[in-house]
């Protein structure tokens, strides 16, 4: 059967892949509320779109941090990827680089930033967790920035891991054939079998709780590539975080895997948007499955959106060639999403564009 859409891909990977992986891929945390709700909150965003205007030429390509590349849509950090598919990170890698745009690269990934960096030229970013050995820290962000590394996405929502119920049933661990590839000459790259989640056990032991935004300018001190704060939610964390050195602002709910029953990220996105009052980018990632979701975030102001699952569910199903193909679908709809509202090029994607069913005819312009 010819796959049509992103979604397609979720069930493929869902027979392919042992239960534990898929289900580590798939779920979100507790009752998974959020995690319906980062979909279902794309669905209440309606189209004013504006016609008779010659779209025979589109341009999509934009700038991220000064990096040229082809469209808003960017490759979020998903850990693991050798569970998916043999090639991994770097199938992922080489998939972005071929679509012309950006790949983030987890720190739990089970290929090395040196690893990656070897599969060819392409703009890549990386994920960074803070573990209690700040030497550990310190070694990886020069290693990333050594290997060609362009910026560092610090997740800040993870002091804790969040409960991730099907991991603690299916007492999740990393496959004893794979490791965490960064931390494998540190000791640290191996996850021990827990008596509820060896991811959980890890983080508890190895993720640093009294992380603060103190460490947001420490980390600058370390390094000269800029950094993107992942896991904002709130128009006052934005603010920190553009006074704490921040070159960007990820509006992330660690896809619904943290704490349950915070908003969609496309419904956090505007305030965050408004708090920053264009003094920083801000980007999106969390739910994002077609290409109309990019054009409602552009409209709400994100300068771009990060995909995770589609990747994993992708390189499971169709290796490289999955992910090539997943960009490619994103790509096109947004595409045509664009041409269909009347958008030429994403500076004139705007407000105007989208309604939100909380807005009522009166909030609308006036023509």
């Amino acid at each position: 059967m010819e796959i049509t859409n992103v979604t397609e891909y979720e069930a493929i990977a869902k027979e392919k892949l042992p239960k534990m992986v898929y289900d580590y891929y798939a779920s979100g945390a507790e009752d998974q509320w959020t995690l319906k709700e980062n979909r279902n909150a794309f669905a209440r965003i309606l189209f004013r779109p504006r016609i008779l205007i010659d779209v025979s030429k589109i341009d999509m390509s934009t700038t991220v941090l000064g990096f040229k590349i082809s469209m808003p849509i960017m490759v979020a950090p998903t850990a693991m990827q050798k569970m998916a598919h043999p090639e991994g990170e770097y199938a992922t890698a080489r998939a972005a680089s071929a679509a012309g745009t950006i790949m983030t690269l987890s720190s739990w990934a089970t290929s090395s930033v040196e690893e990656v960096a070897s599969t060819g030229p392409g703009i890549r970013f990386f994920q960074l967790y803070v573990y209690k050995n700040r030497k550990v820290v310190e070694q990886l962000v020069r290693r990333a920035e050594k290997a060609g590394f362009k910026a560092i996405a610090l997740t800040v929502d993870t002091p804790r891991l969040g409960r991730r119920e099907s991991d603690i049933k299916n007492r999740f661990t990393l496959p004893s054939n794979l490791t965490l590839k960064n931390f494998e000459g540190l000791d640290l790259g191996k996850m021990d079998e827990a008596n509820d989640s060896g991811l959980a056990s890890y983080v508890a032991g190895q993720i640093d709780r009294t992380l603060s935004w103190k460490d947001v300018q420490w980390l600058q001190t370390i390094t000269s590539m800029p950094i993107l704060v992942k896991g904002v939610l709130t128009g006052e964390d934005a603010r920190i975080a553009i006074q704490a050195g921040a070159a960007g602002i990820i509006v992330s709910n660690h896809g619904a895997r943290q704490l349950d029953y915070v908003p969609a990220t496309i419904s956090a996105l505007e305030e965050v948007v408004k708090a920053t009052q264009g003094r920083v980018p801000v980007f999106l990632d969390g739910g994002v499955r077609r290409g109309t979701d990019v054009f409602k975030a552009l409209a709400l102001g994100a300068s771009g959106i990060f995909i995770g699952r589609p990747v994993v569910f992708s390189l499971a199903a169709e290796g490289e060639a999955g992910v090539r193909k997943v960009l490619q679908m994103l790509r096109d709809e947004f595409e045509l999403t664009m041409a269909l509202s009347g958008c030429r090029s994403l500076s004139e994607i705007t407000r105007n564009h989208i309604i939100t069913e909380w807005e009522t005819p009166r909030h609308l312009p006036r023509l």
